[in-house]
């Protein structure tokens, strides 16, 4: 499995070098994707020590400053010294939007070629991946805090889907490609959609010769892999973790905040829930996004799948 994968890789590159001969975008981009857990961080570092690549990462997360177990970092002695880049970004009061992630990845992308090696982008933020592919033009369109703090009112009062239907109406197509209880981007949406930006627009010409391959489980041993996780994150000290956000003042409202596990286990450390019971809801709400992140990337265009089994048991052997 990984030799064919290999040798698949091999003929990309020389179609990119063909494809430079004759004048057609021919930067060889390599896309790994795949729902969380499913064993992204492992093949590409397998695949960037084979073909000396470095790691671009497209996790919306994992840009937040001090959230390493929560949002599954790659620890320092599992990089075996491939750099790894969109990490650590910015503190988690900060905001990030579509548009700071596609300008700061393209700058690391287009930094790698120029040193004559390969970019791997890698993860599972199906928009971040879409939005450098596609080479998104990203509407320059400032905060609206007046807006916002409406509709958040509006959230909690009549709930996340009333809000939605609002998105609906003002942009179907933008409505489509998120998640109604991503109440973040619903919201950064209908600030652009009010603005008069035309999102159909958003679309470019690729910059890129890309090959996109994805990480393929049956769904109960993906899981499987979940739920360990979310225990193994626990061993590892996600308390700890989340306690020391909180104590520097990151409240749990903010969007970094949200991130899988943080809200969880903070209403165990104010003791609203038991352990066993954060657990059950960090494994039971990680599950579900991966379901989503799975019906994103199924809809995701020219996708070599590949089945996670065979690919862990090689890479471990």
């Amino acid at each position: 499995m990984l030799e064919d994968i290999e040798q698949i890789i091999v003929q990309f590159l020389k179609n990119s070098a063909e494809r430079k001969a004759q004048g057609h975008a021919a930067k060889p981009l390599l896309v790994i994707l795949g729902p969380t857990a499913s064993g992204k961080t492992s093949f590409s570092i397998e695949i960037a020590k084979k073909f000396d690549g470095e790691v671009v990462s497209a996790d919306s997360r994992q840009v937040y400053k001090f959230m390493d177990i929560g949002t599954a970092k790659v620890k320092t002695n599992e990089t075996e010294g491939i750099p790894h880049y969109m990490i650590d970004e910015v503190d988690p009061d900060k905001e990030f939007t579509l548009a700071d992630y596609v300008r700061k990845a393209k700058f690391y992308i287009d930094e790698i070629l120029k040193h004559g090696k390969l970019p791997i982008l890698v993860g599972g933020t199906g928009l971040y991946i879409r939005a450098i592919c596609q080479n998104y033009n990203i509407p320059r369109v400032a905060p609206n805090y007046e807006i916002r703090d409406q509709l958040e009112k509006e959230i909690l009062e009549n709930g996340e889907d009333a809000v939605y239907k609002k998105l609906i109406k003002l942009d179907p197509e933008a409505a489509a490609k998120i998640h109604p209880h991503n109440h973040v981007y619903v919201i950064r949406a209908i600030e652009v959609a009010m603005s008069g930006m035309n999102k159909r627009d958003m679309n470019g010409e690729s910059e890129y010769n890309i090959l996109k391959i994805g990480i393929d489980w049956e769904r109960e041993k993906l899981y499987s892999r979940i739920d360990e996780r979310a225990k193994n994150q626990i061993d590892e000290g996600l308390i700890n973790e989340t306690k020391t956000l909180l104590q520097k003042g990151y409240s749990i409202k903010l969007p970094s905040m949200s991130s899988l596990g943080y809200p969880e286990i903070t209403a165990y450390i104010k003791g609203e829930i038991s352990l066993t019971c954060a657990l059950e809801m960090i494994q039971q709400n990680t599950r579900n996004y991966a379901k989503r992140q799975l019906t994103w990337f199924r809809r995701e265009p020219d996708v070599l799948w590949v089945p996670g089994e065979k690919l862990t048991e090689q890479i471990t052997e």
